[in-house]
């Protein structure tokens, strides 16, 4: 694969830039000294130069045929925002303290999703390392960063970004990502990362005055799709899948997450996620760790996490939206609304014991089928949770679950996810309740762009029966209000909370049962549609785990075959209750076959069979 940017060659530098249809290209070396220096044009289209007696941080555009002079679209800094002149990084500066780190496996990851600009006040990626501490107490393992590619501005959820290469100035650049990733390996903290191959922003893309990296043959919602599969795709393949391959190996990232991949359009023999998975797999080889990929699909298809000797694109996992809308709708009715399709029980069990719950039906939403089955699909290829950065932040009023549903059901809500057999995920702040929104926001400097983003943002609303408008995305108090409150957690109900979730994630980390991902090792059971019951085996022993989600008592027998199980949690334990509620009942401390439980309203109880 051709290298691109610029890289330490011998006493110079190397430069290397795709333009398959461009005569001729100039480097133009702004920093430390100004010249302009004409490039060798080579094979498929890429060019050469390599400069003598250039620092490791020198600043350069390249000018093709002989127009403007833009920033490199595989620059690996833009220190000066998109519109700048890119900055040579040398990524054999930095001393790693992560020699010991051999990575986790996907089934044992807790998951945590964090924007790096909102995280903290002071929104870099030093400021959280001091947190890490705080998150691996209560058992969080890996990291999920959303995009920290360059993008315009300084307030961005990071999807708008324009050089895929280059880490966001704002955030640290470089060298900040880089501390963050080995500190957290210190820690034994897996850093997953978010990356969009889908589209590119619209401010600072300057990708095609180079060469055809976009196509008109296919559209996505945001933006023109990328030439996947036309002529000269070639160049666009290698630097993308080539993208991967650089955050796994040059930033010690552990693996991605891959944004909306059905957008990603490619009727070639080889798909681009084939081409990438086995790229991927042999930097594993190398590396001798473990890399991950990730998929958010709209597809409800097995064949995204299948084999590609079988048919499929080789995902490690996929996020399971369908998971979250099932629950939700059972937590909170009022989000029926929003999402139609959904709201019963059976859903949510389906959920647990198969995976996708549409899976061939005739979908509302959709007007036609969609999905198919995905019983065979093993639990640990699936990522499931109650938030993400969509599921908040395209609310009109970003409102996270723990500002719609009450404390108990909020209890109920986690227990769901961390008892499922899945790979959990949580979204920032959610482990101890925060409330602060998370709004969508950017920070544009196009007059006319910014307009368009406020309009469309206002529109894209009026499909989901708000009867708000959303805040401007261009003003920095929206960004400003979707900062956390950390130290909340260790106050009130919101301490309550994190210690509850430290004990859901114990018991998944060290319970036999819940740690086995095998579908046939599981039962679910819907309780009429007040609640729901989860049986889960492993190593001979039994985790009977019990949820009444209505908001009165539910009945339930134990059935035959349950000699005899001990408590071992109970959403209604004293000390997982608010002082000024009353603990209620407390569930018996041993069950047998053949008894009644009466479970209390919005509840949850596991007991455990050995």
């Amino acid at each position: 694969m051709p290298s691109l940017s610029a890289r330490r060659k011998g006493k110079g530098l190397e430069f290397s830039v795709w333009a398959p249809l461009k005569k001729k290209v100039a480097l133009h070396v702004v920093h430390p000294r100004d010249e302009l220096i004409a490039m060798r044009k080579g094979e498929e289209g890429y060019f050469h130069v390599v400069v003598e007696d250039l620092p490791a941080n020198t600043r350069y555009f390249f000018r093709p045929d002989g127009e403007e002079d833009y920033p490199d679209p595989a620059s690996r800094f833009q220190p000066e925002g998109v519109h700048g002149p890119s900055q040579v990084v040398d990524h054999e500066t930095f001393e790693w303290s992560d020699g010991e780190w051999k990575g986790l496996p996907l089934e044992d990851m807790i998951l945590y999703e964090l924007h790096v600009g909102t995280f903290t006040p002071e929104g870099t990626f030093d400021a959280i390392i001091p947190r890490l501490r705080d998150l691996k107490a209560i058992g969080i393992n890996a990291l999920e960063l959303m995009p920290v590619a360059q993008f315009p501005g300084e307030r961005n959820w990071g999807y708008d970004g324009v050089y895929p290469y280059a880490v966001q100035h704002s955030y640290g650049g470089p060298e900040g990502l880089k501390r963050l990733v080995d500190a957290a390996h210190r820690e034994g903290i897996a850093v997953l990362l978010d990356v969009v191959y889908n589209h590119m922003g619209p401010e600072g893309n300057y990708l095609s005055s180079f060469g055809p990296y976009f196509t008109d043959m296919y559209q996505t919602p945001w933006g023109d799709a990328l030439n996947f599969d036309g002529e000269w795709s070639d160049g666009v393949r290698d630097y993308f899948s080539g993208n991967a391959l650089y955050w796994l190996e040059h930033y010690h990232i552990d693996g991605l997450r891959c944004d909306a991949i059905h957008t990603v359009f490619d009727r070639g023999a080889v798909h681009f996620w084939e081409l990438t998975h086995h790229r991927v797999r042999e930097l594993e080889a190398l590396l001798g760790r473990p890399l991950h990929l990730i998929a958010e699909s709209d597809l409800n298809s097995p064949r995204v996490v299948r084999h590609p000797e079988a048919g499929g694109y080789g995902f490690s996992g996929q996020w399971l939206d369908d998971f979250h809308h099932a629950l939700y709708t059972l937590l909170d009715p009022k989000g029926r609304d929003r999402y139609i399709d959904f709201g019963r029980m059976d859903q949510l069990v389906k959920g647990y014991c198969e995976g996708f719950v549409h899976s061939g039906e005739w979908v509302q939403f959709r007007k036609r089928r969609h999905g198919t089955s995905s019983a065979g699909v093993p639990g640990q290829q699936f990522v499931v949770f109650n938030l993400n950065h969509d599921q908040v932040g395209n609310r009109v009023d970003g409102k996270r679950l723990c500002s719609l549903v009450d404390f108990e059901k909020l209890k109920v809500g986690a227990a769901a996810v961390m008892l499922a057999p899945y790979v959990p995920m949580l979204f920032m702040g959610e482990e101890y309740g925060d409330e602060s929104p998370f709004f969508y926001f950017v920070s544009h400097s196009d007059p006319e762009l910014i307009k368009a983003v406020q309009k469309g943002r206002t529109e894209e609303f009026k499909d989901y029966g708000f009867d708000q408008s959303p805040p401007d995305p261009q003003d920095e108090k929206t960004f400003e209000a979707c900062v956390l409150d950390w130290e909340k957690r260790h106050r009130g109900h919101h301490r309550l909370l994190l210690q509850w979730h430290e004990e859901l994630i114990r018991m998944r980390q060290t319970l036999p049962p819940l740690r086995n991902f095998d579908k046939k090792n599981l039962q679910a059971e819907a309780l009429g549609e007040e609640g729901f019951v989860l049986r889960r085996r492993g190593r001979g022993e039994e985790a009977l785990c019990l949820f009444n989600i209505s908001a009165k008592e539910l009945a339930y027998i134990i059935p035959p075959g349950v000699k005899k199980a001990r408590k071992v949690l109970d959403s209604r334990a004293p000390h997982f209750m608010p002082h000024h509620r009353s603990p209620g009942q407390g569930m018996a401390e041993e069950i047998t076959a053949g008894e009644v439980l009466h479970l209390p309203a919005a509840s949850v109880v596991v007991y455990y069979v050995t």
